[in-house]
């Protein structure tokens, strides 16, 4: 039950805040939240993370972000399936998360075929890119996942 509850947490707040922050932001418009730290920055991201290939003109940049998605999540729902006799409870939380957020994403290159980008992050001129809910969820459920693995606490 805590798995389902918060993989509907994570889309729920991802759609939710993709929804508000092109209500009230203008496309490239900048609010800053924490100064000479954290801004909300409304871009709208074709590529992938980070960016990557969205210089990419081509008609098979959607197809391809949206099929790599689904093989993404396809591992993941076995992963996940593996996972649930018996292995350890953050383990299972860490690939909902990634899960989660990978569907998010999903939606977006599907229905729109871009991602809205509003968290920004940065300390004097270095930003980081702008990212959003899903992804926070992916890193975290990476970041976890890999500490799980390198440390042998799978079980």
């Amino acid at each position: 039950m805590l798995d389902l509850s918060l993989f509907v947490l994570i889309l729920t707040a991802d759609r939710v805040t993709k929804m508000i922050i092109p209500h009230y932001l203008d496309l490239h418009q900048t609010l800053p939240v924490i100064p000479s730290f954290f801004n909300l920055t409304y871009v709208r991201n074709t590529g992938g993370a980070f960016g990557m290939l969205s210089g990419w003109d081509s008609p098979l940049r959607r197809a391809f972000f949206i099929g790599a998605s689904l093989c993404a999540i396809i591992l993941l729902g076995y992963l996940y399936k593996q996972a649930r006799s018996g292995q350890s409870p953050v383990l299972r939380l860490s690939l909902v998360s990634l899960g989660a957020g990978a569907f998010g994403n999903l939606y977006d290159r599907a229905v729109t075929g871009q991602v809205v980008d509003f968290l920004d992050f940065f300390v004097g001129f270095y930003h980081w890119p702008a990212f959003n809910v899903a992804d926070s969820a992916i890193t975290v459920g990476a970041v976890v996942l890999i500490s799980l693995l390198v440390t042998g606490q799978t079980d």
